[in-house]
């Protein structure tokens, strides 16, 4: 086996997919049989067409939602309007996954499903990477991905210095219909400790995600139900959401932990991409694009790595420095943007001074989105 790419969301089916085109044995270990939800905003950037196309994956037959026009409202109900230069679509995970996983496994991709990697380690003598799955199976790539989300076991076994700090953030995920919302618009809303967006996702269905504190839920009695009604619905936007809505889960998806502190894209020679490098605030709303991105960043590593065209080291170090310079300065903007937001009377000032300065809106998005890749 030349890979072994451990998680198989957007970043690990792309990687799969970019390097069995490029003639390389490619396994992917999945923790969960497909298809599945996933708590994600579902809007991706265009910057991604190009690159699907090339891995013979454009997401067209979806059904997807074009959307080019962006709303933020504050917790009081103020709301700021803006063209999304670029634009994207909106497509469900559900979707999305399911269709890169059923490409990547007609290009011969072999699947681990479901399959949890209990260890990974880097053995110097055999030049390859001692991977234990959880049921026993024992695994030995010359290249290993990290592509298995935001959290999980693996990062404590790797002793990544961000899982020894707790998180205060949980995001809230559902699927709706609601007649009359505009499907070419993705809309972002504020509320104390928190925000929300909703867009459009294939067969007329929405996107209804939020990102808020587990200090906001306790305070409401641990319950998501309370905590809505007390408030999100305190927003008006919001409201007339949970108010005219057909909620299509009978529970919500829930994930909790939630981090964005800098993480390493090179963790004990695992070469990191997805949210597992790096999380961006979903608020920036650009996480799949990057996720796809980081995926193509790994492979060309990788590839240059297996044909011999680069050392182990240099591959690593190739890898970093690609990432950072294409996410790096995304992130540190994601956080400071974050930090104007959640509070009631910050969010209702920076709202107010934005809807009167369109540039340096459009300034923020250009700092927190690529270019075609």
């Amino acid at each position: 086996m030349d890979v072994l790419i451990i998680g198989g969301g957007l970043a690990g089916l792309a990687a799969a997919l970019d390097l069995a085109g490029r003639g390389h044995a490619v396994a992917v270990a999945e923790r969960r049989a497909y298809p599945f939800h996933r708590v994600c905003g579902e809007y991706v950037s265009n910057e991604v067409r190009p690159y699907l196309a090339r891995l013979g994956a454009d997401p067209a037959p979806l059904g997807l939602a074009n959307i080019c026009r962006f709303e933020l409202s504050s917790p009081a109900g103020r709301v700021l309007h803006s063209p999304l230069d670029l634009g994207g679509f909106g497509v469900s995970r559900y979707a999305l996954d399911e269709f890169l996983y059923h490409k990547a496994v007609a290009a011969g991709v072999q699947f681990y499903l479901p399959a949890t990697v209990a260890n990974v380690a880097f053995d110097a003598a055999t030049g390859r990477h001692a991977v234990a799955l959880a049921d026993g199976r024992a695994l030995a790539p010359r290249v290993v991905l990290g592509a298995y989300g935001k959290r999980a076991n693996l990062d404590r076994q790797l002793e990544r210095p961000f899982f020894r700090q707790r998180s205060p953030y949980l995001g809230v995920k559902y699927h709706l219909r609601l007649p009359g919302h505009a499907r070419d618009v993705i809309a972002l809303h504020n509320f104390r400790a928190g925000y929300a967006g909703i867009s459009a996702i294939e067969d007329g269905k929405l996107c209804f995600c939020y990102l808020t504190t587990r200090d906001n839920l306790k305070a409401h009695g641990g319950t998501i139900a309370a905590m809505e009604k007390a408030v999100l619905h305190q927003n008006p936007h919001l409201r007339a959401i949970f108010h005219e809505a057909e909620f299509l889960y009978d529970q919500p998806e829930v994930i909790n932990e939630i981090s964005f502190a800098p993480k390493q894209p090179v963790e004990q020679r695992v070469l990191m991409c997805g949210d597992a490098a790096g999380l961006i605030t979903p608020l920036c709303g650009n996480g799949m694009a990057m996720a796809l991105h980081g995926g193509a960043l790994a492979s060309a590593a990788a590839h240059d790595f297996l044909t011999e065209k680069t050392s182990r080291p240099a591959m690593e170090a190739a890898y970093a420095r690609a990432w950072q310079a294409q996410f790096g300065t995304r992130l540190r903007v994601g956080r400071a943007v974050q930090g104007l937001f959640g509070g009631p009377v910050l969010s209702e000032a920076v709202v107010r001074a934005l809807a009167h300065w369109p540039a340096a809106v459009q300034g923020l998005m250009r700092r927190t989105h690529g270019a075609p890749f």
